[in-house]
């Protein structure tokens, strides 16, 4: 983590903000945050969520979410609502202050026509790919357009008709004139807008003409008395054009335009594009698959909103592009649910056990805590009897030395139950274990034996005739190697990013109304899935244990 990360709550950001606060320059706080309704919001928006909302709260401002509504081919209500519930989820509400770039499509068509008139745009007839030969390199100047001359009563006349749908896409653009020589390239006549015929989904067929991010971004900001204006860092190269516009427009206000790193993490990729083919190429069950980065799946993974919220917290705002270890990430998550979830006991990949000399027929209820360090949460009652279920890798009949579970003539202690001993193995006509045989002792019923007598292994279980069988889907990580790349993402998809397995689990898992993460004791942390149904249980894997990242990349 890089000096200017976050210090004791502290930034660089927040050192500006409040110098301008204490200078005067500034009387008060607002900022927004200003997705693109074309996608769902992933991780690194999150980091910018909790920057822009976190901001306003501390300094007693107020924080705007605005739609940045300026491409209809790609945009939707889908999209719209789910930005609005992961922001709730968030934690954050933006009150009444709820914005769309298309509510100021007439101000900002007005304000386009004034630079016209100042003679700072003009139509420009050139194509798309003529605009972009002109526009020059970095190390050589642009040429000016053919059209740059045209009179203020010719680009008025044609940006009027552009508007009223007399030209196909593509025909025209509306071009700034600033300067075809500037070493930023951004300010090589930028275009401001476009002719594009598409249904939007606010305004439906009214608009012909669509304003660029760098025209409607600034000005949006100016009409909402934005006072800082909080972007990554690949915007750092736009902040000129966004002064420009604002130093030759009649904004009703002037904000300032700050940069920051984006979030970067390992194992994962953050392009809206890589995250949209993954969804329409069918790599994924869609926006909200638990192996998905976005919000939406993180939530159905069971990562809870405050993990999320001292993730962005503990790596910083920085100025300097970096990229955080994934296994962090998963380190804050355990943290917090560590500190939440209540314990329960599943058995993922179940081997009977027959205690012989436990009576046939009888059964009883031993008493489980909920949570070992929060005795608020109480404790549960769970099944005991002459069959049950444990764990296959609980098991090996020619252990190791240092393996101290289960094996034959070997003591192990059940988990809130009794001692038990392997006594005997039983294997079908392949030579695979199928059971084991076993004797209990009835002193030691809580765990403890009276003479004494120590075990070195404490194993879970569950009842068999009363455990409640369930699909259990084993997320991993996305993708096999740290560092994926976006343009081959689809050949380094991990293909053991997904495993299925029917588990055994104690019957408290059915009845549950926690709706959070539970941890399944000595395996991880689950959630229960959305497409559980009245005899159907589904768990996720939030997070296991500890990482196996190393494992994944083929280190281990």
């Amino acid at each position: 983590m890089s000096d200017e990360s976050t210090t004791a709550g502290r930034d660089f950001i927040r050192d500006i903000v409040a110098e301008d606060l204490a200078s005067g320059r500034e009387k008060g706080v607002v900022t927004r945050f200003p997705p693109e309704p074309n996608g769902y919001l992933h991780l690194g928006h999150a980091k910018s969520i909790c920057l822009n909302f976190g901001i306003a709260e501390e300094f007693g401002g107020r924080c705007h979410l605005r739609f940045d509504d300026t491409n209809p081919t790609k945009e939707e209500q889908e999209y719209i609502d789910a930005i609005e519930r992961d922001v709730r989820w968030l934690g954050y509400d933006w009150g009444k202050h709820l914005h769309f770039a298309s509510d100021y499509f007439e101000q900002l068509y007005a304000w386009a026509q004034h630079l016209i008139r100042e003679g700072k745009a003009y139509v420009d007839d050139q194509s798309q790919e003529e605009i972009r030969v002109t526009r020059g390199t970095l190390t050589e100047p642009g040429q000016n357009s053919p059209f740059r001359e045209r009179s203020v009563e010719e680009n008025l006349d044609l940006f009027a008709r552009m508007r009223a749908g007399e030209f196909p896409n593509g025909a025209r653009v509306l071009r700034a004139k600033i300067d075809m020589t500037s070493g930023n390239i951004n300010l090589r006549d930028p275009v401001l807008y476009r002719i594009l015929h598409a249904h939007h989904p606010r305004t439906g067929d009214t608009w012909k003409i669509y304003p660029s991010y760098d025209f409607a971004h600034g000005q949006s900001d100016a009409l909402e008395h934005i006072t800082h204006s909080i972007c990554t860092l690949e915007f750092a190269d736009h902040r000129p054009l966004y002064d420009w516009c604002i130093d030759n427009l009649p904004v009703p206000s002037r904000p300032h335009q700050y940069e920051f790193a984006r979030l970067n993490v390992t194992y994962t990729l953050l392009s809206k594009r890589v995250l949209t083919e993954l969804v329409r190429g069918g790599h994924v069950a869609g926006w909200d698959d638990p192996r998905m980065p976005t919000l939406a799946g993180l939530q159905r993974r069971g990562i809870p909103a405050e993990a999320l919220r001292e993730f962005v917290k503990r790596i910083g705002v920085a100025k300097a592009n970096s990229t955080v270890d994934l296994g962090m990430f998963d380190f804050v998550v355990r943290e917090v649910l560590n500190r939440t979830a209540p314990r329960r006991m599943a058995v993922l990949n179940p081997l009977k056990v027959v205690i012989e000399n436990y009576p046939e027929g009888q059964s009883e209820t031993l008493d489980a805590v909920n949570h070992p360090d929060d005795p608020a949460q109480g404790s549960r009652q769970i099944p005991f009897s002459r069959e049950l279920y444990i764990e296959r890798d609980d098991f090996m009949e020619n252990p190791p030395k240092k393996f101290f579970r289960m094996a034959p003539g070997r003591e192990v202690r059940l988990r809130y139950g009794y001692f038990i001993t392997c006594r005997d193995v039983i294997k079908n006509a392949a030579g695979e274990v199928v059971e084991l045989r076993c004797t209990y002792d009835p002193a030691t019923r809580g765990g403890n034996a009276p003479d004494g007598r120590k075990v070195k292994a404490t194993i879970h279980w569950v009842s068999a005739a009363e455990a409640v069988p369930a699909e259990v889907r084993l997320y991993n990580v996305l993708f096999n190697t740290p560092q994926p790349e976006a343009a081959n993402f689809a050949e380094q998809i991990n293909p053991q990013s997904l495993e299925v397995v029917t588990g055994m689990l104690e019957p408290a898992l059915a009845s549950d109304n926690f709706a959070g993460a539970v941890q399944f004791e000595r395996q991880g942390y689950f959630v229960r899935d959305k497409d559980s149904a009245p005899g159907k249980l589904v768990f996720n894997r939030t997070v296991g244990l500890r990482d196996s990242y190393a494992k994944v990349a083929g280190d281990a």
